[in-house]
């Protein structure tokens, strides 16, 4: 039976400098976490262990050193594996590979196909996305080719409405000119007809004999 590794965070034993009350963490347990979680990002050191746990100088040095020594011979017993568990482990290392890439293989299949087919849909949104476009614009240049016309139509009407209206002021403008000439010319008349009808009188008084005028007896 192969030997299981040393623990790297054993319990602390009796006497072993446990912090009375509290959470009962002792700075072994404390300084062996905290190079735990150092060792994943850097090598561990006494001055980053003992910020990181909280204790002395003096523990985080002696644990830190029990840490190492923990680390050292657990690498060891590794080394020491026979040689027919390490075949074992090669092999399952190979088969859970062999599953991994299988698996990225499917995984990258699917995200190809999707992408395949978003990029498809896109392409065909942007197909029916032009379409609309040109129709649109069909659309606005025919509707605005007619409003054009209308306007030119319209524009035209007021013109020849302008050139009716002008006429029409020039021929009520005359119409009155003839008129007040008209009303002229009565006038005069109507002053000539009373002096001919004034000149007539006298005359017919000029001409009448004068036993006419006395009463008859």
């Amino acid at each position: 039976m192969v030997d299981a590794p040393a623990s790297t965070a054993p319990p602390a034993a009796p006497g072993s400098g446990a912090t009375p009350g509290g959470s009962g963490v002792s700075p072994k347990e404390r300084v062996y976490a905290a190079a735990e979680r150092i060792s994943a990002e850097r090598n561990p050191t006494v001055s980053s262990v003992r910020e990181a746990a909280g204790v002395s100088n003096a523990d985080a040095t002696r644990h830190l050193k029990a840490w190492r020594e923990e680390k050292a011979a657990a690498g060891s017993h590794i080394a020491a594996t026979p040689q027919p568990v390490l075949e074992q482990a090669a092999r399952l290392a190979g088969s859970v590979w062999a599953d991994a890439v299988a698996l990225a293989a499917e995984q990258h299949a699917a995200v190809e196909a999707r992408w395949r087919q978003e990029s498809q849909d896109k392409d065909t949104e942007l197909a029916e996305l032009v379409a609309d476009l040109d129709r649109i614009t069909t659309e606005h240049a025919t509707e605005t080719a007619a409003l054009k016309a209308e306007l030119t139509a319209a524009t035209e009407r007021a013109t020849a409405a302008d050139a009716r209206a002008a006429q029409a002021e020039e021929t009520a403008a005359a119409a009155r000119a003839e008129t007040g000439t008209l009303a002229n010319d009565l006038a005069a008349a109507r002053a000539r007809a009373e002096t001919l009808q004034q000149t007539h009188d006298a005359l017919i008084q000029r001409i009448t004999p004068e036993d006419t005028k006395k009463p008859r007896r």
